[in-house]
């Protein structure tokens, strides 16, 4: 292939929870099942291999949920790195039940997520997961007793660290009287970004914020736009494009792009090398600004 591998100096390093470092480029593994993220992937061996080139390529942080497939992701994670390699963070998520394709409810009685974070462990293959995050708030249950259920097992040593994930800041706040939270996953590109303040947030408090549909959608992304004309001066695709923005963006920011094909995480990865300079990053922000609403 000849192709590099992550370069760290590129992406730069995150110290999740202050204690697990890696790399800030990482990959999410939701689509790697089914479609409408239910049942199987249509062609199993390229998401196993997707998985493994993902790590031969430099990843060391992949982000999943119980809820992919369900149970789908997790498997093919175990089935194709297991024995993991020393420095791979693995983190999952639970409290959402799964009825049918794009069919997600939130549950977050502790029974239920006791069985999620047991459940998880066993298809993972781990004693203990890295990082559990909350995969959203109930409204029917008190965070606090949700939380409560995750602090348990972070009191038995299943769980290293907790997370949340589409929560504003006062829910983070809320959720830090009970456990320490380490990291925030919410909604965010270069054209949606209503979750600033959570970004700001973040960065004040050195959380760890997991940008999913990390990148640019809608006008900004269409052919002849800013962004693409940019793309093409740096001889990059509008994806890889949106990921160096993440990048640059904010220290805390830790894009987790998905896909089911190889190529497609080549080039995702290749976006580490993808270096505009500010002022270009400011014509890109200033055309985004110009298309919100």
């Amino acid at each position: 292939m000849g192709m590099e591998t992550l370069q760290t100096e590129a992406v730069g390093t995150f110290a999740l929870g202050e204690d697990l470092t890696i790399n800030r480029l990482g990959y999410g593994a939701m689509r790697i099942t089914g479609a409408g993220i239910w049942g199987e992937p249509k062609d199993r061996k390229e998401a196993l291999k997707v998985l493994q080139r993902a790590i031969e390529l430099g990843v060391n942080f992949i982000d999943t949920a119980d809820s992919y497939g369900p149970e789908v992701s997790e498997n093919l994670i175990a089935e194709a790195l297991h024995p993991y390699p020393k420095d791979l963070v693995i983190a999952t998520k639970g409290g959402f039940a799964r009825s049918g394709p794009n069919k997600w409810e939130a549950v977050g009685r502790p029974e239920y997520l006791r069985q999620c974070v047991e459940m998880s462990l066993r298809r993972l293959k781990v004693e203990r997961i890295d990082l559990y995050q909350l995969h959203r708030i109930d409204p029917k249950v008190p965070v606090e007793e949700s939380l409560g259920a995750l602090k348990d097992f972070q009191k038995a040593g299943k769980i290293r660290h907790i997370g949340l994930s589409e929560v504003s800041v006062e829910e983070i706040a809320q959720a830090g009287k009970t456990v320490p939270i380490i990291s925030v996953q919410n909604q965010y590109n270069l054209s949606d970004r209503r979750h600033e303040k959570v970004l700001k947030y973040c960065e004040q408090h050195k959380l760890a914020f997991i940008p999913w549909f990390p990148v640019a959608a809608g006008k900004l992304a269409q052919p002849g736009g800013v962004l693409d004309q940019a793309a093409k001066q740096h001889h990059a695709t509008v994806a890889q494009l949106s990921l160096a923005w993440l990048l640059y963006h904010s220290p805390v920011l830790l894009p987790i792009p998905g896909t089911s094909s190889v190529k497609h995480v080549e080039e995702n990865i290749a976006a580490a090398k993808v270096h505009l300079s500010p002022e270009e990053w400011q014509a890109i922000e200033g055309a985004a600004a110009k298309l919100k609403g």
